[in-house]
């Protein structure tokens, strides 16, 4: 996308914010990535219940651990496989398909976090 004065008497080419450079000229290496702060899982506590939801069908539900802190795509994995079921993850919450109380509670003991519930 085109800058606003772009070919107009206003244009003023962008520069490198570290080196004064013209961006197409710089040659500064790109800034490093911030360094990502998260909980080890012996420092969290999940919280478990088993839900019933219309139609009659049961979830097992994980609460209190922070999206930010976890990989929920990968744990959501771990407990779908350690279930035999289905789940998801919405926001800072993990369903599983099914009563899976205790195989639910063991995956978590396993990889580490605390479990209530």
């Amino acid at each position: 996308m085109g800058r606003l004065f772009a070919g107009t008497q206003w244009d003023v080419p962008p520069r490198c914010d570290r080196c004064g450079a013209l961006e197409a000229e710089c040659r500064c290496p790109p800034p490093p990535a911030p360094a990502r702060e998260s909980l080890p899982p012996n420092k969290q506590s999940a919280k478990l219940a088993v839900e019933k939801r219309t139609g009659g069908r049961f979830v097992t539900v994980v609460r209190g651990l922070a999206a930010a802190d976890n990989d929920f795509p990968g744990l959501v994995g771990q407990l779908k496989a350690a279930c035999g079921a289905g789940g998801t993850h919405k926001d800072d919450t993990i369903e599983i398909q099914g009563k899976h109380l205790d195989a639910v509670r063991a995956a978590l003991e396993r990889i580490g976090y605390r479990v209530k519930g």
